[in-house]
């Protein structure tokens, strides 16, 4: 008999990756007023993202989540939010028009503040200091004062996920996903490159069909599908107390809603499946998804998926690969057995990034672009053999011209790193790595589906 859920019922399990606040009255006055707030999403939203899930489940649509390592304050921008929000559009429409499938857009935004740490502490010459846990939480400046969890911080992430999402539903609804302006998407350093010309070939394809379209008495000056997109949100659920504060009753369904984003992940670091993550997750009515890395066994994943969508919702439970480029086949074919076998319907998305995560001779943090490919390639192979279906992809990435992963089409370098290195956690690909990725993912699903 499963125990009863409320929004706190986590608080009796053991929590991991909770930042330590110094003052709890400082702490339940930030809480009290995010609680005050409206909703950042809306409970029908999450619904239309769980159905559109569904049809990844069945086969018919491909997950693109994609987005910032970690949403800075500093950082934070219409310019910025725009340009990420172009990147995914434009892998969107390369997955589409060359898979053949629609695909469900889901940014790492509005909400992606908080990182877990391997250590609470980090040490800064002889000085031991609490370890950057996303702004969210403290300030990467390297102080004992900067390093200290600051309740307030909670008020700001709400109030910026605010604004990114006002921004993400104008740009979204108001004319700049429209397919008739698809030439303009392409960014000025991306039209001399390789995938920048491939890009806009296949946009001059698109023209051509509208045009053919218009030819044959369809307008498409006034249908809604090809001037507007859904691009719903989505981070990390890790800071359990901010999203519980969040946590509404919808007054259609009288279920609860995390509304602090449309879809809500646990990471490898916080999957116990008697934690209190789990717990907090299982009882809201959100998709959600869950990582899972090397090492994982069968029955885990079974249990997991017991617990998380007991009902067997199709589109309710995404589970998200991260094995490392020389692992996945033989880790993840038994996974997809089992899962398949027993009957869960869920989707399976690779995250090619965090397995692949080395420190350059130059001390810098990196990934290579190669291993990113290797990775999806194995994950591609993996489903074939088990005939299952490689539902979508879990990408890291930025609208800016960053160096901070190796490799891709400028073949960056170890001497390149230091140019561009601008990311305040994980190394993210850039617009151009972004783009010959989605070339690269939608040629392996096509060769492996045999068309």
């Amino acid at each position: 008999m499963a125990r009863s859920w409320t929004p706190s019922s986590w608080q009796s399990l053991p929590a991991a990756q909770q930042p330590a606040w110094p003052q709890r009255p400082e702490l339940d006055r930030a809480l009290s007023q995010v609680n005050s707030f409206p909703p950042l999403v809306f409970a029908g939203e999450a619904r239309s993202l769980q159905a559109s899930l569904a049809q990844v489940v069945a086969g018919n649509a491909f997950l693109l989540q994609a987005g910032d390592c970690a949403e800075s304050f500093d950082e934070f921008s219409a310019n910025n939010i725009r340009e990420k929000l172009r990147v995914i559009l434009q892998m969107a429409v390369v997955l589409t028009y060359s898979m053949g499938v629609p695909v469900v857009k889901v940014g790492r935004m509005a909400g992606q503040f908080a990182k877990p740490r391997s250590s609470d502490t980090e040490m800064i010459g002889d000085l031991s200091i609490a370890s950057f846990r996303g702004y969210i939480v403290n300030d990467p400046a390297a102080t004992i004062e900067a390093r200290t969890p600051n309740p307030e911080r909670l008020v700001q992430a709400y109030h910026q996920s605010a604004s990114t999402l006002n921004l993400l539903r104008a740009f979204t609804k108001g004319g700049f996903a429209d397919l008739n302006r698809v030439h303009e998407w392409t960014q000025e350093f991306v039209g001399s490159s390789p995938e920048g010309q491939r890009y806009e070939s296949i946009a001059s394809e698109i023209e051509r069909a509208l045009q053919f379209m218009r030819a044959c008495g369809v307008d498409t000056e006034n249908n809604p599908s090809l001037h507007q997109v859904d691009v719903y949100t989505s981070h990390e659920a890790l800071i359990l107390e901010y999203e519980e504060a969040l946590t509404r009753q919808d007054s259609l369904t009288g279920g609860w809603y995390d509304c602090s984003a449309h879809m809500l992940w646990i990471g490898e670091r916080t999957r116990q499946l008697d934690g209190a993550h789990i717990e907090f997750l299982r009882g809201v009515g959100n998709p959600v998804g869950c990582k899972v890395g090397p090492g994982t066994s069968s029955d885990w994943v079974l249990e997991l998926c017991q617990t998380l969508n007991p009902a067997r919702i199709p589109g309710r439970l995404t589970l998200i690969s991260r094995m490392g480029a020389d692992n996945v086949e033989q880790e993840l074919r038994p996974l997809l057995r089992a899962v398949h076998e027993a009957g869960h319907p869920v989707v399976w998305a690779c995250d090619p990034m965090h397995g692949n995560t080395f420190t350059d001779p130059s001390g810098h943090k990196t990934r290579h672009f190669d291993s990113i490919i290797a990775e999806i390639a194995g994950f591609v192979r993996a489903h074939k053999a088990e005939g299952t279906w490689p539902g979508g992809i879990h990408i890291e990435l930025t609208g800016e011209d960053v160096t901070e992963c190796l490799g891709g089409a400028d073949d960056l370098t170890s001497a390149d790193l230091s140019t561009r290195y601008e990311t305040v956690c994980d190394p993210r690909l850039n617009a151009r790595q972004s783009l010959d990725l989605a070339f690269r993912v939608a040629e392996l699903i096509r060769v492996s589906a045999g068309h």
